[in-house]
């Protein structure tokens, strides 16, 4: 447990990192081509907050805690007793989860609708995908042994 600990850590530094990274550039882009005062934080988010500052700290610590959860619940795929379907199952139900927990705080998806279906969409398809990689390189690795049995 320690270890997935420590690549918690690691991914919520540089999820954290990103985040501020990517906000500063769409604040610098936006803000550089004319539009003075716009943030990249959603002003449904700043209105919980006395100040833009304590907004972004906020904003930048929940990018943080969105890796964090994806790094540290990879444990799950190390439990033996647990089929790969069943691991993919929990790993899928609590970072979506935490994602779309996240990103309903930070971008207010619940006020548009459209928005939360593309992004549980995105968020879907993106680990349809990752699920369709992790299962193949398994099934390679499960050949490999058999080969080296025989």
């Amino acid at each position: 447990m320690k270890e997935y600990l420590k690549r918690g850590a690691l991914s919520f530094v540089i999820s954290a990192f990103s985040g501020l990274m990517v906000n500063l550039i769409i604040d610098l882009c936006v803000n550089g081509s004319g539009h003075k005062g716009f943030t990249s934080i959603s002003p449904f988010f700043l209105e919980h907050f006395p100040s833009p500052v304590m907004a972004a700290y906020v904003n930048i610590v929940l990018y943080g805690l969105i890796g964090f959860s994806f790094s540290f619940m990879t444990f799950v795929f190390d439990l033996e007793r647990v089929g790969f379907i069943i691991q993919a199952v929990i790993y899928f139900v609590v970072t979506c989860a935490v994602f779309v927990g996240i990103t309903m705080v930070l971008w207010q998806l619940q006020r548009l609708p459209e928005a939360l279906i593309s992004s549980l969409a995105g968020y879907a398809v993106t680990y349809v995908i990752m699920c369709v990689i992790m299962y193949k390189q398994l099934k390679r690795d499960m050949e490999e042994i058999n080969k080296s049995i025989i």
